[in-house]
């Protein structure tokens, strides 16, 4: 039933999770964290190998999510202890996980999953083919999203959000503020890995590439989302980031169905980034402004000749006949 629709939806929702990530550090936070192109791999990874293991899917989903926290607290080790730029510490925890990553594959750069019962098939064979991979990635979108909108209005979450608006402010207070950002950064990837163990077990395969601008792609969707509903509170902003990650996906597909090539996605993706952060700047432009307040004259020109008393048109009618 639904078509050519079901593979973006199916991919929004399953990236969504990685978006939630992104949208940790990168708003909540105020951290530009380029860890998740190596820990989105690195739960995929730690997923596959566990499932070619006999683990249930569920618990190597898991153990996906505590290898992405792991590689957070390193990022946040490197930053707030060694004093190492924040840029320049998630580039070497990402460079340094390419060959973890190897490690855990046992030297292989691709695991399938063929013929393992992952989560999706699973979810599949009670649910359906077409509606499985939905329904799963829907319902653990969901959760997560109830479960991170309920913790940042906890104590450790207020903190977590004052630490990123005002760094200088809550250290003051006496808060520790690099423990809380290893904390944040920990809770990011965590659920950025996770992304890439669910990835993983729906597209059957794991490989050790597949994290390649996953930080430039969960920005967009963040973005994308934000242009869409301004997030004035925590549940809005979060459901952005779910909406910019399924918005992201279908307009990739409707670049693919239009005669984009597979190799200019990273293209359509720039254009789409830098179209989202200049569109604020483009709605205060003046020429856009006259558009706008032209376009609003003639509307309500239109309306109030729409809404005038009977009596009126009656007169005028009369005058037209005389």
């Amino acid at each position: 039933m639904l078509g050519i629709w079901a593979t973006p939806l199916e991919q929004g929702l399953a990236y969504g999770i990685l978006v939630l990530g992104v949208y940790l550090t990168f708003r909540i936070l105020n951290y530009a964290d380029l860890t998740v192109d190596g820990s989105f791999p690195l739960g995929a990874a730690i997923a596959a190998t566990a499932i070619t293991k006999g683990i249930h899917p569920a618990y190597a989903t898991m153990l996906g999510f505590f290898g992405g926290a792991l590689a957070g607290t390193v990022t946040g080790f490197l930053n707030t202890k060694l004093k190492i730029s924040s840029l320049l510490a998630g580039i070497l925890t990402m460079t340094g996980l390419y060959s973890v990553n190897l490690r855990i594959m046992g030297g292989r750069s691709n695991i399938p999953l063929l013929r393992e019962a992952t989560l999706v098939t699973m979810a599949q064979d009670k649910i359906g083919f077409e509606w499985g991979a939905i329904c799963l990635f829907g319902f653990i979108v969901v959760i997560i999203k109830l479960v991170l909108d309920y913790f940042l209005h906890t104590e450790i979450g207020l903190g977590l959000r004052a630490c990123g608006d005002n760094e200088k402010m809550i250290k003051a207070l006496g808060v520790d503020t690099d423990l809380y950002k290893i904390f944040g950064l920990a809770v990011a990837n965590g659920l950025v890995a996770m992304a890439g163990s669910i990835v993983a077990q729906y597209q059957a395969f794991a490989d050790v590439g597949m994290g390649i601008g996953t930080a430039v792609a969960g920005l967009a969707s963040v973005i994308l989302g934000e242009a869409i509903i301004r997030p004035k509170t925590i549940w809005t902003a979060t459901l952005s980031a779910v909406l910019g990650s399924i918005l992201y996906r279908f307009t990739i597909t409707f670049a693919l169905r239009a005669g984009f090539a597979a190799t200019d996605l990273r293209l359509v993706t720039a254009v789409l980034v830098i179209f989202a952060l200049a569109l604020p700047r483009i709605k205060e432009m003046k020429l856009v402004k006259k558009i706008a307040e032209a376009k609003k004259t003639t509307t309500s020109q239109v309306v109030k000749h729409k809404t005038q008393p009977a009596s009126t048109l009656i007169g005028s009618e009369k005058h037209a006949t005389d």
